[in-house]
């Protein structure tokens, strides 16, 4: 990419139409650039609020050649970007977040060896390829511990918890499907943490208040922001996530889910874009999540950060949408909705969340409690 700063007479084009995208293009709108995406389903969430949509496979090379021709800069929402059309963008000066953190985050080796190389703490764990030596390996780092796939796999899918040998036949079956798994230790822990930060070309950081994680059967329920921790695992989240954004070359806003022991962390996964436990962003401070992705792939200057005191940030499932709004009519004056526009509403799909702002976050979380909005 060149070095010259884009402002709002330029295009933003996205790889991805989800509700990532749909919020990364209401920031930039308000900012004054144009947006293209490229997604293979009509009318999806991003398209509803952009001004132009390339419908075709995010694989499909004479549609990534397309959105080069309508974009001064590209990004993308998701991180299972086709590497090849990424580094076509990149090879054209056009994808300021490169290929190679999208390379490292598709792949849970690749990852895990990051963090390594950054120096930061992990869990035990090991690469297997063969029946044997997955059974070798669980030995080894003992029970319980978690298989996962090395690619694929969210919200839960693509892992087995192996709590004896008795689980492992289910995930010698997984490993015949994907061929290369990776086996970590289970990690117990008191909590969930995830830092959000936004990294600029020329490697200026900017942090978002370190935030808390519920989940509920595997997907992201709520975020409490800031997170119930001290400040010096707050600290030791900014130095990892200083770190490995260093090892990878981090460009644009990124996320880092870690578990907190006492007062130490573990990292877990990473995200090479704005995350969901960074939606709270949107009214609890200052600049968002999503227009700190856009200034840092314009090339423009980080905003600074202040933070508004406290807020708590809920997925809506589809199960979970009529009883929301039921209550929010009634009960919730106080709640940011934000809806995705997803056409088809499924029980376990998220639809949209809804963000609560005030002084005291672990009051908010515990009325929230109260109402039945949040399962604690």
């Amino acid at each position: 990419m060149q070095n010259n700063k884009l402002f709002f007479d330029s295009t933003i084009g996205i790889i991805g139409g989800g509700q990532l995208g749909r919020m990364m293009t209401t920031a930039a709108k308000h900012m004054g650039y144009r947006v293209v995406v490229l997604d293979p389903t009509p009318d999806c969430p991003t398209a509803q609020v952009a001004d132009d949509q390339i419908v075709a496979a995010y694989d499909d090379l004479e549609a990534i050649e397309q959105l080069a021709g309508k974009s001064d800069v590209i990004t993308y929402e998701f991180e299972n970007v086709d590497v090849n059309a990424a580094q076509i963008l990149e090879e054209k000066g056009i994808l300021p977040q490169g290929a190679h953190s999208l390379r490292v985050t598709q792949d849970r080796e690749l990852e895990k060896q990051a963090m390594v190389d950054s120096d930061q703490p992990v869990s035990d764990f090991a690469i297997v390829r063969s029946e044997d030596d997955l059974r070798n390996e669980a030995k080894q780092i003992g029970f319980p511990s978690v298989v996962k796939t090395c690619r694929g796999g969210y919200d839960g899918k693509g892992q087995v918890k192996l709590t004896s040998e008795a689980d492992i036949d289910e995930a010698i079956d997984m490993l015949h499907q994907a061929g290369r798994v990776i086996i970590e230790k289970w990690v117990p822990f008191d909590k969930e943490i995830s830092i959000i930060f936004t990294r600029t070309i020329d490697g200026d950081i900017s942090y978002f208040p370190v935030a808390e994680n519920n989940h509920r059967d595997h997907i992201l329920h709520a975020t409490i922001a800031p997170g119930r921790v001290s400040e010096a695992v707050a600290e030791k989240a900014r130095q990892a996530a200083a770190a490995i954004a260093e090892t990878i070359g981090v460009v644009g806003t990124f996320a880092i889910e870690m578990f907190v022991s006492g007062e130490n962390v573990l990292i877990n996964e990473m995200a090479p874009r704005p995350h969901n436990s960074g939606h709270y962003t949107i009214e609890a401070c200052s600049v968002s999540q999503f227009e700190q992705h856009i200034r840092a792939i314009c090339r423009l200057p980080l905003a600074p950060i202040h933070f508004h005191g406290g807020a708590v940030m809920v997925n809506l499932l589809g199960k979970d949408v009529t009883p929301f709004f039921d209550q929010f009519v009634t009960e919730m004056p106080n709640a940011h909705p934000h809806m995705y526009g997803k056409q088809e509403n499924k029980p376990q799909r998220k639809m949209g969340h809804a963000t609560f702002i005030g002084e005291d976050p672990v009051k908010i979380y515990n009325e929230l409690v109260d109402k039945k909005i949040i399962e604690d």
